[in-house]
């Protein structure tokens, strides 16, 4: 008797140890496939936008130089100039330690540039500029996401925060 309730035990604290250890395996399986648990949030606010030219293609009067480790903030200036360099220029400073990483350029406006911001304008207007549109570009000049105008500051800050975030210099 004594002998048959030990090897019950021994089997039901073998059954514990497999419950347990595969427990997570279905539990994450099961978020997986059911879509239960599973964040829905996006962290980027502009969009990825393939089509886009790299920025040596792009018909500025100026070439707009990039470093080996420097991103570019691109936005063009056709409406509101002075509140959207103010904005962009308040966005630089919040980057903070991460600030020399980043490139401002402005694409038309005054053309006395702001510190940190490199100025250009159009040859001409290509097809897929947009009034006051806001474009990151990675370090090759590769764009990396488009904003639309009316996009709050606070959002593409959060979006450059992220992207220096995940390329460590």
């Amino acid at each position: 008797m004594q002998d048959a309730k030990h090897i019950r035990r021994q089997r039901l604290k073998l059954i514990l140890i497999f419950v347990v250890f595969t427990a997570p395996m279905v539990a994450a399986w099961g978020m997986v496939e059911l879509r239960i648990g599973i964040p829905d949030r996006h962290t980027a606010h502009g969009t990825v936008e393939l089509d886009l030219p790299m920025l040596d293609e792009w018909p500025l009067t100026k070439a707009a130089v990039s470093g080996q480790d420097e991103w570019i903030l691109a936005f063009d200036c056709a409406q509101h100039c002075e509140q959207r360099m103010d904005e962009f220029w308040r966005l630089h400073r919040a980057l903070g330690r991460e600030a020399p990483r980043l490139i401002r350029l402005r694409i038309g406006g005054d053309p006395e540039p702001l510190p940190g911001e490199v100025t250009s304008d159009w040859q001409h207007l290509p097809a897929w500029r947009e009034d006051n549109s806001v474009w990151v570009l990675d370090p090759m000049g590769r764009p990396a996401l488009a904003f639309e105008a009316n996009v709050a500051t606070k959002y593409v800050l959060e979006d450059i925060q992220h992207l220096l975030k995940v390329n460590p210099q």
